[in-house]
């Protein structure tokens, strides 16, 4: 699909990766892009930039995200490109608590659920639509460190595979981006502020580099333009996803001796929860 006279809403988009996608919208024709985000100011900024339009929302509330779309089409018509891009890390194993394990399935899962029941009646009311939704290497792969991050990223690539399957006759296409690092201020934006994932120049993701936003933004566009399901700005991890495929056993080994060699004083991610066993 291409984005020429198309209307474009991106959440997620104050900064990172969402506002690279926001702004590469823009640059290939949308005809109007929303930028949406829970920090107000941010979409405020990059939507007087473009000449969009700014929306302070939270994806967990699914009440928002119906009006977000309800009020873009009302204003601009039918949305042809949905970006459900919102995200965060966290570091922690079992002994997160379940508070903190749900606020990220809401924002890592639950919101591509809220996003595509808004916006695909009417995407299939015109014959076409496209939805691109973030999640993660880590959802293919894992996180090591982040138990949370790996199981709700997982989750978001498996929910793009069914809505890919359940919605492609009715001119619904669908990308799920899965990056590793990329240059952004994402650990800034968590609650933890932590060290090891995407969008931080250091750490367990940066191994294979770290790539810019805006390089991330315009494989993004490439792959909405040929309809590729899959959106990986780390060529590295479709080769990680053939070994864990033919040697799962094999790659779990591979994945203890790299959390060693990343962990070689200790303690080792999951222990802090040891003694309480």
């Amino acid at each position: 699909m291409e984005l020429d006279n198309k209307v474009v809403v991106v959440t997620g988009a104050g900064s990172g990766i969402g506002e690279a996608i926001a702004r590469a919208a823009h640059a290939a024709g949308a005809r109007h892009v929303v930028v949406a985000d829970l920090d107000g100011p941010e979409a405020d900024r990059v939507a007087s930039e473009i000449g969009g339009t700014a929306v302070a929302i939270d994806v967990r509330d699914e009440d928002a995200i119906r009006r977000l779309v309800e009020v873009t089409e009302d204003a601009h018509g039918p949305i042809g490109l949905f970006v459900s891009n919102a995200g965060y890390v966290t570091s922690a194993g079992l002994e997160d608590p379940n508070e903190s394990i749900q606020r990220m399935w809401e924002v890592h899962c639950m919101s591509h659920i809220y996003a595509a029941r808004a916006v695909l009646p009417s995407m299939i009311a015109q014959g076409e639509g496209y939805l691109l939704n973030t999640a993660s290497a880590a959802g293919l792969l894992s996180q090591i460190g982040s138990m949370s991050y790996s199981i709700t990223k997982a989750a978001a690539i498996s929910l793009g595979e069914w809505l890919s399957i359940s919605h492609h006759h009715q001119g619904i296409r669908v990308s799920v981006l899965c990056p590793q690092a990329v240059r952004t201020n994402i650990i800034k934006n968590s609650p933890d502020n932590v060290d090891g994932a995407d969008g931080f120049e250091g750490g367990v993701a940066s191994g294979d580099g770290v790539v810019e936003a805006g390089d991330v933004a315009e494989l993004c566009l490439d792959a909405i333009r040929n309809e590729r399901f899959l959106v990986l700005p780390h060529p590295e991890v479709a080769t990680y996803v053939e070994r864990k495929a033919v040697d799962r056993d094999r790659w779990l080994a591979g994945m203890r001796r790299f959390q060693s060699a990343l962990y070689p004083e200790g303690p080792l991610p999951g222990d802090a929860i040891a003694p309480e066993i």
